[in-house]
């Protein structure tokens, strides 16, 4: 079942994706596999721990990991082979706090998810907070994986009346999470992990009324990108939904690569395509062009414009970075 779920990717002519899912240890073992009895020259990971057991033999095997995950860590190994699509995560941190300490006050608390990626989160949130003249009041991790009921955390997060809460988790806890805390009379802000997503907690709550101060992402559909309105009429026009931003950013990462591999001339030659993954960006085409990608850097993560949006008045805004 697993392997038929690998072989469910995207073909666009010579040019195939391939996602390695699962745990670390499955993906590992995914990943041998496909390139083994696939040649895979490239295999899209949706999660960092999997890309990082994978990053410890893809240099050996000679293929390039797509690596969709924030995570700053994966691009921190030194491995040659990684592409890393989405924007590190502690571009957000800044301005995510200028935003809440402005509009808000300078105490939060802090009740993210346990898993690895929401502590991580944390370890940079929290004296990022304390720097910017902030203070921690609370910190009340929960376990947003199985945890349905988020009362008693919450409470105690509020009972040190702070101005804004730090959340993050899978859209939905998160919105659950937040659900909670304005049932308890909170009226402060939210700053959101980019796991979670603005428009996806808004589909579980019925709206934007109970994420008002919310600080996330800018969810793909406010994209001023010159190649964002055609992907969401083609779609929407497909799957009868708007696109997250997963869809749009492994949509442009695919035409990265497909072309990377036109200008290296191979689509085998691992090394090969990589290095021309620079030349792949300058010279794509504008309606591939979803998100504000200007290059690879040294380290394998793709170079982007931080874009960021709050929920103001009951409405999604883009935010400007300064």
């Amino acid at each position: 079942m697993l392997m038929q779920q690998l072989l469910n990717g995207l073909a666009m002519g010579s040019v195939y994706t391939l996602v390695a899912l699962g745990l670390t240890f499955e993906t590992a073992t995914n990943a041998k596999r496909l390139v083994q009895e696939f040649n895979a020259p490239v295999v899209f990971i949706p999660h960092s721990g999997g890309i990082m057991a994978v990053q410890q033999f893809n240099e050996q095997d000679q293929f390039i990991i797509g690596a969709y995950t924030s995570e700053p860590k994966v691009t921190e190994t030194g491995n040659r082979l990684t592409m890393r699509i989405p924007p590190k995560y502690d571009g957000y941190i800044e301005p995510f706090i200028q935003y809440l300490m402005g509009r808000f006050g300078n105490k939060v608390a802090l009740v993210p998810g346990t898993h690895a990626y929401a502590k991580d989160w944390t370890e940079l949130f929290r004296p990022a907070w304390e720097a910017a003249g902030g203070e921690v009041v609370a910190e009340n991790p929960m376990d947003y994986t199985t945890e349905t009921d988020f009362t008693s955390g919450v409470s105690n997060a509020l009972s040190k009346n702070p101005d804004a809460l730090f959340v993050g988790g899978p859209s939905e806890p998160t919105a659950l999470v937040i659900k909670t805390a304005r049932e308890q009379g909170f009226k402060g802000g939210f700053a959101v992990m980019d796991q979670a997503k603005l428009e996806e907690m808004a589909a579980v709550l019925g709206g934007y009324e109970l994420l008002e101060g919310a600080i996330g992402t800018l969810p793909l559909i406010m994209s001023d990108a010159p190649g964002v309105a055609g992907f969401v009429e083609a779609y929407n026009s497909k799957y009868n939904k708007n696109p997250g931003s997963e869809a749009g950013l492994h949509y442009m990462a695919m035409h990265i690569v497909a072309k990377a591999m036109e200008a290296a001339g191979t689509t085998t030659d691992a090394q090969a395509i990589h290095a021309h993954i620079q030349t792949a960006i300058d010279n794509l085409d504008d309606k591939h062009r979803l998100y504000y990608i200007t290059g690879i850097d040294d380290a394998g993560g793709l170079v982007h414009d931080v874009r960021i949006a709050a929920v103001e008045n009951g409405e999604v805004v883009a935010i400007p970075v300064k």
